[in-house]
């Protein structure tokens, strides 16, 4: 069976602007692909495994080429489980909100978690091989401000990155529905909001 993962950055719950977006992309998503199951991940609420030195001790016999063993094997139980899970998803959307023109610290520690040398990623003779490849990923946004001319995308760091590191472990196919500008006057808000979810209807019908 097919499995879309739901990862949420987001604190706001029902008040939040990215996720009133991914609720429409969901349920036009499940309309069409009703045998799909989603697996939500809300990494505000469940506890995401700390990167401890020993952890980080294991990264590094990886990196070597060499297998985890004892106590290090033991102590990255938690971060493989999150590897498995993420890894076990064909399609993963990630609803994060802009803090600070980047994506929010809690997204930044998963991201940092689970993109690990041998499970996400090796290295080859002809460089770094991706081993995320065939999936499909779409970031839903919400911004404050707007980001369309040039001086304004300077200041995005948001996508650029998620592009980036996503693409390190092969997944280039990303598709991003950004809602924006959110904090430049009510009725702007909400025209933009509708227009995000129109987007998101559209693209969840066209996958």
């Amino acid at each position: 069976m097919s499995r879309l993962l739901h990862i949420i950055a987001s604190p706001r719950e029902e008040e939040s602007r990215t996720l009133q977006v991914s609720e429409v992309f969901l349920k036009s998503f499940l309309e069409k692909h009703p045998n799909w199951t989603v697996d939500s991940l809300n990494l505000m609420k469940e506890e995401i495994p700390d990167l401890s030195m020993k952890r980080v001790d294991g990264k590094y016999v990886l990196i070597e080429g060499k297998d985890l063993f004892g106590d290090l094997k033991e102590s990255w139980e938690d971060i493989l489980a999150q590897i498995n899970r993420f890894l076990s998803a064909d399609l993963i959307l990630i609803s994060t909100p802009m803090w600070n023109f980047h994506i929010p610290y809690m997204l930044k520690h998963y991201i940092d978690v689970i993109v690990q040398p041998k499970y996400l990623f090796q290295y080859t003779e002809t460089g770094v091989e991706g081993l995320a490849k065939g999936k499909k990923m779409v970031v839903i946004t919400s911004r404050g401000g707007q980001y369309v001319s040039k001086e304004e995308l300077s200041f995005d760091f948001q996508e650029p990155y998620l592009r980036t590191i996503f693409g390190f472990v092969g997944i280039k196919d990303i598709t991003f529905i950004k809602a924006e500008p959110m904090d430049m006057g009510i009725d702007v808000q909400k025209q933009k909001l509708q227009e995000a979810k129109t987007l998101a209807m559209q693209i969840a019908g066209q996958m």
